[in-house]
């Protein structure tokens, strides 16, 4: 489970509901049966015209992505997996790591550790694995512009919502009661749209655009990784060249730590 999302919308819930009373606001307001009508599925009209029933049909999964948390291998796990990889290699020849190849779950590094025990050249297999990791990238985009494009529609609609409202309440300009829960009304299709594109889809949006990032970067550990073994470089050297995909600080302790235990 994926905490950072359910806090996040959690905070955006209370930040509205607090600040709503505060300000002396009934949150019975909120029940505007025709605002939620002309945000969410106004939102979801343009959304569905905006994108082809063959993206639209992601949405389930991209929530569940949003609310899960990655199963990513962890980049210290790698550096240690290629480093036991390369002495392997370097000892027995590449076609020792065929039988390990057959225990390997990540798809993408078996398929990667295959072409390079069937003996496929370095820049052929770089190819492969990149275009790979560019497929993977475009389908990622593609779901998170569902989300900013959502983002971008809603506010909008909310000012349609707030005119439809107003235009309602100049009918009631005899009756001052009416009148000001007319124009209170029309303003909370404003409110709904700004929260939901700003609180909600922008930043549904950025997360999956970060998850596609991290996923990315693991990825191309593995394809230097995988080169690295064909050269033959040292085991240590192999550790050294994938410590530069570590944060600055997790380097310097992986490093630390290398020096320790040589010492």
């Amino acid at each position: 489970m994926d905490k950072t999302s359910f806090i996040g919308i959690l905070l955006g819930i209370i930040a509205i509901g607090v600040g709503m009373v505060l300000k002396g606001v009934s949150l019975s307001a909120l029940i505007n049966p025709a605002a939620i009508l002309i945000i969410f599925v106004g939102t979801a009209a343009a959304v569905t015209t905006a994108f082809p029933m063959s993206e639209l049909k992601k949405v389930p999964v991209l929530l569940k992505i949003l609310f899960s948390e990655q199963r990513l291998t962890k980049p210290e796990e790698l550096i240690r997996t290629f480093s036991e990889w390369a002495v392997i290699a370097r000892k027995e020849g590449l076609l020792a790591l065929e039988v390990i190849s057959e225990d390997i779950e990540n798809q993408f590094l078996k398929n990667g550790l295959n072409l390079a025990v069937e003996g496929q050249s370095a820049d052929y297999i770089r190819d492969i694995l990149s275009e790979e990791i560019d497929a993977m990238e475009e389908r990622h985009l593609g779901g998170a512009a569902i989300f900013s494009q959502a983002g971008t529609y809603a506010p909008t609609l909310g000012v349609l919502g707030a005119v439809l409202g107003l235009i309602a309440a100049l009918g009631n300009m005899d009756n001052t009661e009416e009148l000001g829960h007319a124009i209170s009304a029309a303003f909370v299709a404003t409110m709904l749209g700004i929260y939901t594109g700003y609180v909600l889809w922008h930043p549904f949006a950025n997360k999956l655009k970060r998850k596609s990032k991290e996923e990315v970067r693991i990825k191309e550990m593995m394809i230097e990784g995988i080169l690295s073994i064909i050269e033959g470089e040292a085991p240590r050297t192999i550790e050294q060249k994938l410590t530069s995909y570590l944060p600055a600080n997790e380097r310097k302790k992986w490093l630390e730590g290398e020096v320790k235990g040589n010492g």
